[in-house]
């Protein structure tokens, strides 16, 4: 089997594998890695065929062994992902709703969110590579709600790696936080004052500081990320449609994806499943107020606008990252203007269009507004009896609004987090108090450890927001002070 390759989106220069892609998180020239179209495997017709009645551990093997079987041996990964997606841990199910539409349940993990699956994977595969080599790293990480949780308890008790989470103060729900800063250990939470892309700006400012990592650490590849920006976050999002497929389709029969998008992990993971032959017919993104995927789609003009705060809250993302894949991919080049210091000057640059023809053809989007969300919550609930929470909502509204409202072709619409993880939205919805997940009522009482940066962050001309040389200044006093391994300070 021959070794994957992954470029920079911001210097096709660089290629390396994936450990080395793993290992440091953020590609050169802060672009992020990907793999060319031309180099994504194929599966099979038959693999596609056997997949009926796999378990997921299974079906992430077929889909994940021909990226990664010329680094990691088949009985490793095998039982990687064996203990990654046991079904008493991660159990996953698909349940009809109306016609051919069904909704895929990614919620029922240690953090009740999608992201579990991804960074379960992540974690697990980190570990790998650590311990083969014997270094250590940190793993830095922007959460707009849910990754944060999902990052941190895959890494937690892990000897090789620190868990830094940056997360924006006000805007998660204290569920959300309490799944950060209750486990201590190797888990540090910081509380930003500003939005998610605040704290995403910081995270990749401190996973390109080379200079910064070899002063504390005498080690410029020390930190790595763990957000959608790397492509161990990447990869096992390619997972999702295929048992999704695999459950609700006859073999080789056209299938819609109707996904709540923020940072565009999961639709890009969509797009590699697609582009590894799955047949899927249209890929439906729903969007919160923060609208400017489908704008671009549209209008082919991207310009990234101050983010606007919405009941979908980890989907705030006025500029997010994989979008830089996704034009990679369809050739194009979109990328974060920088000073000097890796300070970002202006977001969302795009100095060569991709074949926007073919992506109209892909790629379905539409903004659902803050009030059509409870609407949403309410009319799946009115009519089929299913509770869904914020982010599945804007998921159905933009699926139910691209075929119509008539349900006769086949569709699955992902549900990335438990309802009890939103109660306020869900009542306000429909008046019902969802339960609360055992986990998360297990550590609502937990003391908690919460990092502060409390500087302001830097406001464009236009209003959005980026982090402030004050802000970096003070995340890497913190590092140095409360995060330094004893034996190496």
């Amino acid at each position: 089997m021959k070794t994957k390759f992954y470029h920079s989106t911001n210097n096709k220069k660089e290629r390396v594998n994936f450990e080395t892609a793993l290992m440091n998180g953020l590609a050169s020239n802060y672009g992020l890695y990907m793999i060319s179209r031309s180099d994504i495997p194929r599966l099979p017709p038959e693999i596609l065929k056997a997949m009926n009645g796999m378990p997921y551990a299974r079906i992430a093997f077929e889909v994940l062994n021909p990226f990664l079987g010329a680094e990691v041996g088949e009985a490793d990964l095998r039982a990687m992902l064996d203990d990654a997606y046991d079904d008493s841990a991660i159990p996953t199910t698909v349940q009809h709703l109306t016609g051919r539409t069904h909704i895929m349940w990614l919620t029922r993990g240690p953090t009740y969110s999608f992201k579990d699956y991804a960074a379960r994977f992540f974690g697990r595969m980190l570990n790998y590579f650590l311990k083969k080599s014997g270094k250590k790293r940190i793993v830095a990480v922007a959460t707009s709600g849910d990754t944060g949780g999902a990052v941190a308890d895959a890494l937690h008790g892990l000897d090789s790696v620190e868990n830094i989470v940056f997360f924006p103060k006000g805007s998660i729900t204290e569920r959300q936080r309490r799944q950060m800063t209750t486990l201590g250990g190797n888990v540090y939470a910081f509380e930003v004052n500003g939005d998610f892309d605040v704290c995403q700006a910081l995270a990749k400012r401190l996973l390109g500081d080379k200079r910064f990592a070899k002063d504390l650490f005498d080690d410029a590849d020390r930190f790595t990320s763990a957000n959608s920006i790397s492509v161990g976050r990447l990869l096992p999002q390619a997972v999702y449609p295929f048992f999704a497929y695999s459950r609700v389709a006859e073999y080789d029969e056209p299938m819609i994806a109707g996904i709540p998008s923020g940072n565009f992990g999961d639709m890009m993971g969509t797009v590699v499943a697609r582009e590894m032959g799955l047949p899927i017919e249209r890929i439906v993104c729903g969007v919160n107020e923060n609208d400017e995927f489908p704008q671009f789609l549209n209008t082919d003009v991207y310009r990234v606008k101050p983010s606007r705060r919405s009941p979908s809250s980890a989907m705030i993302v006025s500029n997010p990252s994989n979008f830089a894949r996704l034009i990679d991919l369809y050739g194009g080049h979109v990328y974060d203007e920088r000073d000097e210091t890796g300070k970002v000057i202006q977001e969302g640059v795009m100095d060569a269009p991709p074949d926007l023809k073919s992506m109209r053809r892909d790629f379905w989007s539409i903004s659902v507004s803050n009030p059509d969300h409870y609407t949403a919550i309410q009319e799946v609930y009115e009519q089929y009896g299913i509770m869904m929470e914020p982010h599945g909502a804007v998921g159905w509204r933009a699926l139910d609004t691209f075929l119509g409202g008539s349900h006769e072709r086949l569709a699955v619409i992902y549900e990335t987090a438990d309802p009890g993880k939103f109660p306020d939205e869900v009542k306000k919805a429909i008046d019902v108090v969802p339960d609360v997940p055992e986990r998360i009522a297990s550590q609502a009482t937990l003391p908690e450890r919460i990092y502060t940066i409390d500087d302001p962050p830097f406001t464009r001309e236009d209003g959005s927001l980026t982090v402030s040389e004050s802000q970096y200044e003070t995340a890497k006093k913190i590092i140095e002070n409360d995060i330094v391994p004893e034996g190496e300070k």
